[in-house]
């Protein structure tokens, strides 16, 4: 997995909680707590998927343009990340005469696939307006009782 299927979901969830308001890259950056060149790469990605709107200029940024209730993070992950639960590297050596080198790789390989269609089923029953919902449940305020505790 990499850093920019978290950038992605965490900046729609940000442009979620801002409906009809543009943000900047650097307004997104900010709050995803990086730099805004990775934002503008990632917000390239789900630009051309059609996830965000643009405006360029005074004024202008980045809209959500779908409906964060059907957005999953399934889709998320595949436009981003999609494959790169395998290690790059292996064990073994399909070359070695041996049954266990000579087929670990395509062994492992099998393995990481059948995990990520699992962790993509699971990212499937969430949604980028699940996500806001979510976060917002963890401002919910404490009752007096467990304030005074």
């Amino acid at each position: 997995m990499n850093s920019e299927f978290t950038i992605a979901v965490h900046s729609l969830v940000f442009l979620a909680n801002l409906p009809d308001h543009m943000a900047t890259s650097e307004e997104i950056a900010v709050n995803v707590s990086t730099h805004s060149a990775r934002i503008r790469k990632v917000m390239g990605f789900l630009r051309k998927a059609g996830y965000v709107s643009t405006k360029e200029g005074i004024g202008g940024g980045f809209i959500l343009s779908r409906n964060p209730d059907e957005v999953t993070l399934g889709e998320i992950y595949r436009l981003t990340c999609q494959g790169s639960l395998k290690p790059s590297w292996c064990s073994g050596d399909e070359n070695k005469p041996c049954l266990i080198s000579s087929k670990m790789d395509k062994l492992m390989g099998d393995v990481f696939a059948d995990a990520e269609k699992q962790m993509e089923l699971y990212f499937n029953g969430h949604t980028i307006g699940s996500m806001l919902e979510r976060i917002r449940a963890f401002e919910c305020p404490q009752s007096n009782n467990e304030l005074l505790s």
